[in-house]
């Protein structure tokens, strides 16, 4: 049975079905902040992974990202994501405490006099610690270590709800909307139909 769909005011547009919309807000700082030395914490460290196994960078992304839908990594085919981890301008660290991986930064400097923070995160189990507030100080030292004018990131309304409250507290600030639609990745199985349950499946 063909579905109808009621009149819809200007602005408004209709996605199909098996897709989703992501609002996206673009941030920025375009000096660096003055922090306090980062925090130590006992048992934590931030490893670079250089030239990173590719399964492995998938397990951590996933980790992280995939009640966020963060899909594009698990999309790419494997050329492809080795060319961007493995290039000297991507820099992928993970936060461990021990043997564990808790957390992934990535940055992205082959844009010259820049850089972008392309993922940041934490798996689920560590979130509401405090240790958001730690990645990020320790982050943004090895982001303005490196010879930039510009640091900036982009977040959905689909990421953590204190997402955008945290990079504002940082001192990112908000110059741009975009939107996003694309392929649910859980109705093409990258992530498991229980992903994001707070982002409703519409086939």
């Amino acid at each position: 049975m063909s579905r109808t769909y009621p009149v819809l005011s200007p602005g408004f547009a209709v996605v199909p079905p098996g897709q989703l919309v992501s609002a996206v807000t673009c941030l920025e700082m375009r000096e660096r902040p003055a922090l306090a030395a980062p925090q130590e914490r006992a048992g934590l460290s931030l490893q670079r992974l250089v030239t990173p196994d590719l399964g492995h960078y998938r397990d951590l992304v996933r980790a992280v990202g995939e009640n966020w839908l963060w899909s594009s990594r698990h999309e790419a085919s494997d050329e492809a994501l080795r060319v961007l981890v493995h290039d000297p301008a991507v820099e992928i660290y993970a936060l461990q405490d021990g043997d564990d991986r808790i957390g992934l930064v990535e940055l992205d400097f082959r844009q010259p006099g820049e850089c972008e923070l392309v993922l940041f995160g934490l798996v689920e189990g560590v979130i509401g610690q405090g240790l958001g507030r730690t990645l990020m100080e320790r982050m943004l030292a090895i982001a303005w270590s490196h010879a930039i004018d510009r640091l900036w990131l982009h977040t959905s309304h689909l990421d953590h709800p204190h997402a955008m409250a945290l990079y504002q507290r940082f001192g990112f600030r908000p110059y741009a909307f975009w939107i996003e639609v694309f392929d649910d990745p859980r109705i093409a199985g990258i992530f498991p139909r229980t992903a994001a349950p707070h982002v409703p499946i519409i086939e």
